[in-house]
Formats: C-alpha cells, sequence, structure tokens
C-alpha cells in the first residue's frame, strides 16, 4: 500500500511538472537592464503585452525528478493546443495524459491503472488552487495569478523587477520576478508559511519563431519538510503544426482515487 501511494503521488507531481516547461531551441534571449523609474503598473503591463501567440505547440521534454532518495528521469512527447488540451505521452504510450479545462486525465500500462477527475488532486500537491489556466501561464513562463488584479510594489532585485502585494494575504504568500528584457517571468513563488508548503518556479528563456517561451524551468516544491526537485530540458519544438491528441483508457484498467 506504502509503494502504491508514493507511486500515485509520484504520478501526480510529474503530471504537474510537465506542464511547467516549455520546448528548446538555439537562440536564447539574453537579458537587459532594468529601469528603476518604470513602475509597477508598466511593468505588469509589459508582462501582458508579450505573451506568446500561437495555436498549437509540440516537442520533446526531458524530466529529472528528485524527492528525498528518489530519483528517475523520464523523456516524454509534449502536445498543447492553446487554451484547450495539453497532452503527454511516454515512449510506447506506456504513461499517457490528457488535460483540458475541464478533466484531469492519465493512464498507466505498467499498473493497470487510469485517473480521470478535476485538478483538486493537483491543487492539494502544491497547497494551492489551480485550473487549466493556472497550469498554462506556468507553461507559458507567464505569472500564474493575475498581477492586474491586485496593487504591488516595485523594486529592483538582482537585475530583475521584483513585485510584491501592497496588501499581503494573511495564508499566501506570492512573490514575481520579471526579467527586464521581455518582462517574462524570472521567477514565481507561492508559499504557505503555516503548513510549511512552498513552491518556486525558476525559467531561462529563448526566442522561438517570434514568441519568448521558456528554455528551462527549475521547480522546486516544499512540504512539511519533504522537498521535491524538477529540472526540465525541452527539444524539438514546433509551433502551429496540425496535430491530434488521441487519448483513451484501455478496457480492464482500475481507476485510482486519489485524495
Amino acid at each position: 500500500m506504502k509503494r502504491r501511494v508514493k507511486y500515485v503521488r509520484t504520478m501526480g507531481m510529474l503530471l504537474l511538472v510537465l506542464t511547467l516547461g516549455a520546448c528548446k531551441s538555439t537562440k536564447s534571449v539574453t537579458g537587459g537592464e532594468a529601469d528603476a523609474r518604470l513602475s509597477a503598473k508598466n511593468i505588469i503591463n509589459n508582462h501582458y503585452t508579450n505573451q506568446p501567440r500561437f495555436k498549437t505547440l509540440s516537442g520533446r521534454v526531458k524530466i529529472d525528478y528528485t524527492n528525498g532518495d528518489e530519483s528517475q528521469g523520464v523523456n516524454v512527447s509534449l502536445r498543447m493546443e492553446k487554451d484547450k488540451v495539453i497532452w503527454m505521452s511516454a515512449p510506447l504510450g506506456v504513461v499517457k495524459a490528457h488535460i483540458t479545462p475541464d478533466k484531469v486525465s492519465f493512464y498507466n500500462k505498467l499498473e493497470n491503472e487510469y485517473f480521470d477527475g478535476d485538478f483538486s488532486y493537483l491543487s492539494h500537491l502544491l497547497g494551492t488552487d489551480l485550473d487549466f489556466e493556472k497550469v498554462q501561464n506556468l507553461l507559458l513562463g507567464n505569472a500564474v495569478m493575475d498581477l492586474r488584479k491586485e496593487k504591488y510594489n516595485s523594486e529592483i532585485y538582482d537585475g530583475n523587477y521584483q513585485l510584491k502585494p501592497k496588501n499581503a494575504q494573511e495564508l499566501f504568500k506570492i512573490l514575481f520576478q520579471l526579467e527586464p528584457k521581455n518582462f517574462k517571468i524570472a521567477t514565481q513563488e507561492i508559499s504557505q508559511p503555516e503548513k510549511a508548503r512552498q513552491l518556486s518556479a525558476k525559467y531561462t528563456y529563448q526566442d522561438i519563431s517570434g514568441n519568448v517561451l521558456p528554455d528551462e524551468i527549475l521547480i522546486t516544491a516544499e512540504e512539511a519538510g519533504e522537498l521535491t526537485k524538477i529540472d526540465l530540458s525541452f527539444r524539438n519544438l514546433e509551433l502551429n503544426k496540425p496535430m491530434n491528441f488521441p487519448y483513451k483508457v484501455p478496457k480492464g484498467f482500475d481507476k485510482i482515487t486519489l485524495k
């Protein structure tokens, strides 16, 4: 039972972080210098002006996952239709995942099991509410929260624009750092101090067909002293190619109930 619980949690984490990456190209985007005269409002407006524009995305991603004494690496295919679906498949379709605004689903042929439900389990893993839009924002290097709905203080920290809410929340602490070159997220952190939970995502970027997208992402998730690290490396990216998203749970698989 313990092995199965650990496996299910690992699958959930991998499913989540698979959606936090982007794809690798040959042209890197280098940073510029931050301007101390720029207001928080202008920084936020520039962030939303510099959104990637495409219909579909596909590529391959290598994920290195470390949790305590457990380490593993996996290569998967990734496909995405913006605002509609995120699809992943391990070699030979041994593990497949299919995420839409309404549902999260994955299956594993090695265990003859599948999960079919909403975002509540992934939200529980990270201690913050998740939905398709937030996951997609993480994927594209956008702020996971809508920065236009709050007022922020800004300062220059380590060469980046750093934003903190003017009105601090009691249960959550959030912080964003944006690169001055492209106003994309350099680091975003969400934490729940009372529950000893924290998630951070650090990005580097590149230019792909005129779109600024993540090159690599380092994810760190901590809960009650348990530290999980995920290093994402993406390659063979293509944009706006016709593609499909084949997904069907094989017959006879047992449904997983995640709590």
